[in-house]
């Protein structure tokens, strides 16, 4: 058993709980506290086993320690105060929260003592708590928590001294429009409109307008309800449709400013107004090189066809949105496209039953802007529609397109696979790793291992990893190899793996040195990193396999990390200073150390005599 692995000392705790051996539960949960007393896990399962079993004061001790040692941990305290509760000792539970409170907790556990105070019907003590609480966390929302406490206990005059105290206790840079917005907002509900209306108009005046939009439209809704409504709502939306206004004179492409207009004016005004609005936007367009300016235009015709679709219920207008926005992309989308704009067409289609029009808007996609997310978005609408014959051809066509896409080969036998068709699945997956180029060929070899794997064909696995290290002698090949093999219970299998695997890369390093650049320098670096990667994971192996002559084995081969210095060229090949790196030594390469030393001198010669030609 590994000692460090406390879920298996609370099994093992709650099996003997379940035979009723209470003490030897106990024991072997205070043994893993010995092993972990940080794991707030067994703390809890340890406490509540003797809740279970109505061991009270046994359970009062485990929580005292529990909390003593770990008073960060809520958890441990909710449990604790709860349990009190629980049992009717109210006085134990407001003694857990008040020994909490001491360690200054967040603002739920403040939260909480208040909501425990009040469930039992301490509405003082509730009361003090809170101003203890605002005094901890002197924020806007703490104040307003204390007020709405107070407006819900009806003591509206207190609610509104805490509102008060508010502007005068905290620096005025702290007091946002969310502070003015809720006084407003009780004011209201306390049935006092010129009170409310003063702070509304304060707010406003003093309040930088970036900050005060919520505000405005609070005001409005007030005046709608309370005053003079066509006069302070028409101000006001007059005046920011005027600022809006301004701000597109000066840049008629600050689609921002077109964003924020048309926002206001679907909150307030008519959709003749709003739709005049959406078209003057879009009639901006961006200059045909800046795609840059492109995504953030065509948001535009997406908000407006998305109003037209929900708000007004319009699909034809909105399916004649999505088409105009399609004509304006420059060229016939030659140089760039946006998948977004075709599936969210063609989404709209399917929602007017017309999945005829969606399969056409969609093979013109894939005719005129080829993408990726257009692939997989035909796809997904041809799986809902439950057509697999279609779907294939479709990824058929992706990788007609774009062979070397491992994403185009992984999805498709990933699909496959979830049809239960596991021949076409190894198929497709077969054919893709046999391909010349890829863009992750790691990615397609992984997935095709781990497929074989997911169908219990250990064998067939075993060949890929096999074919694999034909094609590459990456350390992190060699490792997944050998933990599949250490898996399956094949030590020994696994054990000669990680050996070849360290005499592949200790022969890649020597190769690395032999080259005459800076970059065959770089490569031998990474290259020893893998290997003391590998050696690490083969050493594990041996330690977990209890093999005394294998570590031995392995220990032998470890490297020592030695600090060393490299010169720093600067773009001349001049040296303009010396840098300190990391190196590994391997004590079982000293005997090459005199061939390699040759190699590096030799190298060194080599970009002197060049730095001097030069």
């Amino acid at each position: 058993m590994n000692r460090t692995h406390l879920p298996l000392w609370v099994k093992y705790a709650k099996w003997e709980e379940t035979q009723q051996e209470y003490d030897r539960s106990r024991s072997v949960y205070e043994r893993a506290l010995d092993v972990d007393y940080r794991s707030h896990t067994v703390w809890l399962n340890y406490a509540e086993m003797e809740m279970r079993h109505k061991f009270i004061n046994h359970a009062r001790n485990v929580w005292d320690r529990a909390i003593a040692l770990l008073p960060r941990v809520a958890q441990l305290w909710y449990k604790y105060a709860f349990m009190e509760e629980m049992l009717g000792n109210f006085a134990g539970a407001r003694n857990v929260f008040e020994r909490w409170m001491k360690w200054a907790p967040d603002e739920n556990a403040w939260m909480a003592f208040v909501r425990f105070e009040l469930r039992h019907g301490t509405v003082a003590n509730a009361r003090n708590v809170f101003e203890r609480f605002i005094q901890s966390f002197p924020t806007i929302k703490a104040y307003i928590k204390y007020a709405r406490f107070e407006e819900r206990q009806r003591q509206t005059g207190k609610a509104r001294e805490v509102f008060e105290r508010l502007s005068d206790e905290l620096p005025e840079e702290l007091v946002t429009a969310d502070y003015y917005l809720a006084f407003a907002k009780f004011e209201e509900r306390a049935r006092e409109p010129e009170r409310a209306r003063a702070i509304y108009k304060y707010a406003i005046e003093n309040i930088p307008k970036a900050e005060a939009q919520e505000l405005y439209s609070a005001y409005s809704a007030f005046e709608r309800q309370r005053g003079d409504r066509a006069g302070v709502e028409e101000a006001i939306y007059t005046k920011k449709r005027i600022e809006y206004e301004e701000t597109l004179t000066e840049n008629p492409r600050n689609y921002n400013a077109w964003f924020d207009l048309a926002r206001m004016e679907e909150a307030n005004s008519t959709p003749e107004r709003i739709r005049e609005v959406y078209e003057r936007a879009i009639a901006h367009t961006p200059p045909p090189d800046e795609k840059r300016y492109w995504r953030r235009y065509i948001y535009l015709w997406i908000n407006y066809a998305t109003w037209e679709e929900l708000e007004m219920g319009d699909l034809d207008r909105a399916r004649q949105v999505y088409r105009s926005c399609l004509k304006s992309i420059p060229d016939k989308h030659k140089w760039f496209s946006f998948s977004k704009i075709w599936l969210l067409a063609a989404n709209l289609e399917i929602r007017r039953h017309d999945v005829a029009e969606a399969r056409k808007l969609l093979g013109q996609a894939l005719g005129m802007a080829p993408k990726e997310k257009i692939f997989r978005g035909y796809i997904n609408v041809e799986l809902a529609l439950g057509e697999m014959d279609r779907c294939r051809r479709i990824f058929a066509k992706w990788i007609e397109t774009n062979p070397y896409s491992v994403t185009a080969w992984k999805e498709f036998a990933e699909m496959e696979a979830s049809l239960g068709e596991t021949s076409r699945a190894r198929a497709v997956l077969e054919l893709g790793v046999s391909q010349d180029e890829l863009d992750m060929p790691e990615l397609l070899w992984k997935t095709y291992i781990d497929f074989e794997i997911g169908e219990d064909n250990a064998d067939a696995a075993r060949k890929l990893y096999d074919r694999l290290l034909e094609k590459t002698r990456h350390g992190k090949v060699y490792q997944s190899y050998a933990q599949f093999e250490s898996t399956n219970g094949h030590v020994d299998k696994a054990r000669k793996i990680y050996r070849d695997g360290d005499r592949a890369l200790k022969s890649a390093v020597t190769e690395a040195f032999a080259g005459t650049d800076g970059e065959s320098e770089g490569l031998a670096i990474t290259l020893k990193q893998e290997r003391v990667n590998l050696l690490k994971a083969w050493k594990d192996l041996e330690t977990k396999a209890g093999s005394e002559e294998g570590l031995a084995e392995v220990e032998k081969k470890m490297p020592r990390k030695v600090k060393r210095k490299r010169p720093l060229l600067d773009e001349h090949g001049n040296t303009s200073g010396w840098e300190e790196y990391y190196d590994y030594v391997f004590e079982e390469d000293d005997g090459a150390a005199p061939h390699l030393k040759l190699l590096q001198a030799a190298q060194s010669w080599k970009k002197a005599m060049s730095a001097q030609q030069s």
